[in-house]
């Protein structure tokens, strides 16, 4: 008989029992329900609910199941349904009617919502430190390549001469705001809802502050109907994840993009590559494209979340059950891509030449001609103008701007003089872009070295 089944006439029809079963998917939660489970038996001893010799012959059993489950030696029963059921029927099974004492002032409800929430801090933490990995990999490239420019884009199209320090640091920036968005998320999913029941709390005299301090949470959930039906946590993870996914795709994007032979700025190390079965020359990027492939699924995680809790009445709802497949795939997800991309980043080479060759065509300096004009005194949308008849003149003749004479210039303005030659160089284009966050060497080291503190920091923590 299940343990819940004393109101029950009939068995469960067997499509039922295979439709109904979570222990497929929430047998990954073992260690959590089983950390639960000796908080909430030490508990119940605490208070006088149980007694310590019934609380310290429940929580061997559970060490001892808890090896057994790692030691692969525990075969999960579909009839029991989930992992929370098993677990009790197994500890049953050991100790006899002492392992039925553990539900005391315990519903499933709280039971899984408290295993979701223990899973999810855990692998919060595991996915900042690979974001802490791939931060450092992008600071050390950055450090390697301050001075190595290449053309900026907007519209895929050439703008300005930048540095790839730069570039990498615009990436540094992102994932430092996903590791931020993380830390917020942490916070809202350390609370403990053990104690809430099925929603309505319990009459038993337990302690949930005491569960909550065993267990490493910061603070109680202060509603019992909250606490068993929220899963904002959850959804918001999946939400940083998303984002998360979001940026190792743009960034994948331009690795696509910089290792054809279109553009050429990088090569990607043999082992972050694959062939072709039919083409031998072939050097594909599929790390890059399948991280950009994988972004999709998380982006449905979280949608499958959103769409699950969205016509919910309070309480608990078995449709709930359907959180924990999306919220391991998005962790899985995320952390798979997190530990391939950072190596790839790692291994490539930059190809310094290339990219400097690149940043010359396509009139990146023709803003800084511009500038040029305005510091003179002539009004820059003026100077806008000037330069892009120019531009058009180039285009025409298959020139560079810093090709025409300097009396080809005086044509069009009078305020052209020698120096504007040095004012357009890439170096200068880049150098006198010194302000905070710019692409001059000094802006990129002050940005670097700021960097290097946050990483520290946060490696500390």
């Amino acid at each position: 008989m299940k343990l819940w089944g004393g109101r029950f006439a009939k068995t469960t029809d067997a499509l039922v029992e295979d439709f109904h079963s979570s222990i497929r998917f929430d047998k990954a939660l073992f260690a959590e329900d089983i950390e639960g489970s000796i908080a909430h038996a030490s508990m119940l001893s605490r208070t006088g609910i149980i007694s310590p010799k019934e609380a310290d012959q429940i929580i061997e059993a559970l060490q001892k199941i808890y090896e057994d489950i790692l030691a692969d030696q525990v075969t999960f029963n579909l009839e029991a349904e989930d992992i929370h059921m098993n677990i009790e029927q197994l500890l049953i099974q050991r100790i006899g009617d002492v392992g039925k004492k553990l539900h005391t002032a315990r519903s499933r409800n709280d039971q899984v919502a408290l295993d979701t929430r223990m899973y999810l801090k855990k692998q919060i933490q595991e996915i900042q430190q690979l974001l802490l990995n791939l931060e450092e990999t992008l600071l050390d490239l950055a450090q390697t390549h301050p001075d190595t420019i290449m053309p900026g884009y907007t519209h895929l199209q050439k703008a300005q001469p930048i540095t790839f320090a730069h570039h990498l640091l615009a990436y540094f920036c992102m994932f430092q705001r996903d590791y931020d968005r993380l830390t917020d998320c942490f916070g809202r999913t350390n609370s403990s809802p053990l104690g809430s029941g099925a929603l309505a709390g319990t009459t038993f005299p337990i302690d949930r502050e005491d569960t909550a301090k065993a267990l490493g949470f910061a603070k109680v959930s202060a509603n019992t109907l909250d606490g068993v039906s929220d899963r904002d946590f959850a959804i918001e993870f999946c939400s940083a994840a998303a984002i998360i996914m979001m940026h190792l795709s743009r960034f994948c994007e331009e690795v696509v993009l910089w290792s054809s032979n279109e553009f050429g700025f990088v090569t990607l190390d043999d082992a972050y590559s694959t062939g072709s079965s039919i083409m031998p020359q072939k050097k594909n990027p599929d790390v890059a494209e399948l991280v950009r492939g994988k972004t999709g699924r998380v982006y449905g995680d979280l949608m499958a979340l959103l769409t699950v809790m969205k016509g919910l009445p309070l309480a608990y709802n078995k449709d709930m059950q359907e959180d924990k497949e999306t919220l391991f795939d998005a962790v899985d997800t995320v952390k798979k891509s997190l530990l391939v991309f950072a190596p790839m980043l790692a291994t490539m080479k930059v190809n310094q030449e290339t990219m400097r060759q690149s940043a010359k065509g396509g009139f990146t300096n023709a803003t800084d001609m511009a500038d040029y004009l305005a510091s003179k005194g002539l009004p820059f949308r003026e100077a806008h103008a000037v330069v892009g008849k120019l531009v058009l003149q180039c285009e025409k003749e298959k020139r560079a701007l810093e090709d025409l004479s300097l009396t080809e210039l005086k044509v069009v303005s009078p305020l052209f003089e020698e120096d504007i030659y040095q004012a357009i160089t890439l170096e200068t284009c880049v150098g006198k872009r010194n302000g905070i966050g710019g692409p001059a060497p000094e802006a990129v080291q002050f940005a670097i070295d700021q960097g290097k503190q946050w990483l520290k920091q946060n490696r500390s923590e």
